[in-house]
């Protein structure tokens, strides 16, 4: 007797953990939501939004600034399709790479806040945001169909838009010249560059020239030095070449290794890019150089003492060898427990298949919109008012060499080559 009641007090406890475990336990309709939406132009998708959301607070997080005026403007949207909708918005960008924490925390809520999100860095958002099922990605059918791709086959992240940083010089010196990219990290040299804990797509970039195709073109600018530059660099690609086998990287690996070691262990750290171009654009910063966002050079004021005069993009250089510089994606998400599914829908379609949606960061040089229809557009309103003579993303990834993110490659290398490289000694 004593041991069926024990069995059933343990049957009890189980049955009145299950229950109140399920009650507790959140439950997402979000992925069905998606499928069904991925299916729906963005004219039918901003009616659900309005359904949805009306009278409601949408809560977005973002890498980027700019968003809240994007929000802003979808809100526009929707009202001039229902002149009766009334949305609020909250658009939060967390500062110094706290975005994963902030997602990660509203995701754990008995009730979570967040809609979407705008986020940065690859690496981070496929091991902590996607692979956990934090983030959800939705393809619009519309921007699918500009791509000439197919949703239903598409497997990657959705990107709202590339971003280049590039090598720039100051050039008042003109005997000055940067041709290769070796030339950075030539002994003595000191660029400028945003410390990676304030910016880990930094780290990414680095990651990024172990990859076979990167590392076999840093290989080809080495051999296009003068022999007195090589023979100053070779030791350090000597020394590269078990560290290289070790990491599991091709035969040309060392080479980026090579240019890795050199280029921590010398630049010049700095927590933002603003600063970085507030010095190369000085008149006495004669020889400064840096590794910064293209569109900076639109916030130059022209002085007695600066000017963007004074500063060359290196890639532009007649006969320039090797990369000019690396692009990263800014993606976009829906969360798991999104209070406005329909509505994060809504707004990721508008950010990627309008001009409008795209025009507060299309407005810029440097800023390349992930729909070839969309960034047509863009360019053809603002490039003679604020491009600067930039030569577009084609130009960039197929003349400049930019090194492009790829958040696969990334999260494949991090327990080996981003291992090694926190290993090194920095900015000695």
């Amino acid at each position: 007797m004593k041991k069926v009641l024990i069995f059933q007090m343990v049957v009890l406890m189980c049955l009145t953990f299950a229950l109140f475990g399920c009650a507790k336990k959140k439950v997402s309709n979000v992925k069905s939501i998606i499928e069904e939406a991925q299916n729906m132009t963005l004219e039918e998708l901003a009616l659900k939004a309005i359904e949805e959301a009306n009278g409601k607070e949408f809560v977005c997080v973002g890498s980027s600034s700019r968003g809240k005026t994007a929000a802003e403007l979808f809100v526009n949207y929707l009202k001039s399709i229902n002149p009766s909708f009334e949305m609020t918005y909250d658009w939060r960008q967390p500062k110094n790479n706290k975005i994963f924490d902030a997602l990660t925390t509203d995701h754990n809520r008995k009730e979570s806040e967040i809609s979407m999100t705008l986020i940065q860095d690859g690496n981070q958002i496929k091991t902590k945001m996607v692979s956990t099922g934090i983030l959800n990605t939705f393809i619009p059918k519309e921007w699918a169909e500009s791509n000439n791709i197919s949703v239903k086959d598409y497997k990657g992240l959705l990107p709202l838009q590339t971003i280049n940083k590039v090598f720039m010089y100051n050039c008042v010196d003109s005997a000055i010249v940067f041709n290769n990219c070796w030339d950075y990290v030539l002994d003595g040299k000191h660029g400028q560059f945003m410390d990676f804990n304030y910016e880990v797509v930094g780290k990414n970039f680095l990651c990024m020239l172990t990859h076979p195709t990167y590392a076999a073109e840093l290989k080809e600018a080495f051999f296009k030095l003068s022999a007195a530059k090589q023979t100053s660099l070779q030791p350090t690609i000597n020394q590269m070449e078990s560290v290289a086998r070790e990491l599991g990287l091709d035969s040309n690996g060392k080479y980026a290794l090579a240019w890795i070691k050199r280029w921590v262990g010398s630049f010049i750290p700095s927590t933002n890019d603003g600063p970085i171009l507030a010095d190369l654009v000085e008149n006495t910063s004669i020889g400064h150089f840096g590794l910064l966002v293209y569109s900076k050079l639109r916030l130059v004021a022209e002085t007695e003492t600066s000017s963007k005069n004074n500063v060359k993009v290196a890639a532009y250089n007649d006969g320039y060898q090797g990369f000019g510089g690396y692009g990263y994606c800014h993606y976009l998400f829906v969360t798991e427990y999104s209070p406005l599914p329909w509505t994060a829908c809504a707004f990721i379609a508008y950010l990627t298949t309008t001009a409008e949606g795209f025009s507060s960061w299309g407005d810029d040089m440097g800023s390349y919109s992930s729909n070839p229809i969309v960034e047509a557009e863009v360019d053809a309103l603002y490039h003679d008012i604020s491009h600067e003579g930039d030569r577009g993303l084609e130009w960039w990834i197929n003349e400049g060499n930019l090194v492009l993110e790829d958040p696969d490659y990334c999260a494949q290398v991090q327990s080996t080559v981003a291992a090694w490289i926190d290993t090194l000694d920095k900015y000695a």
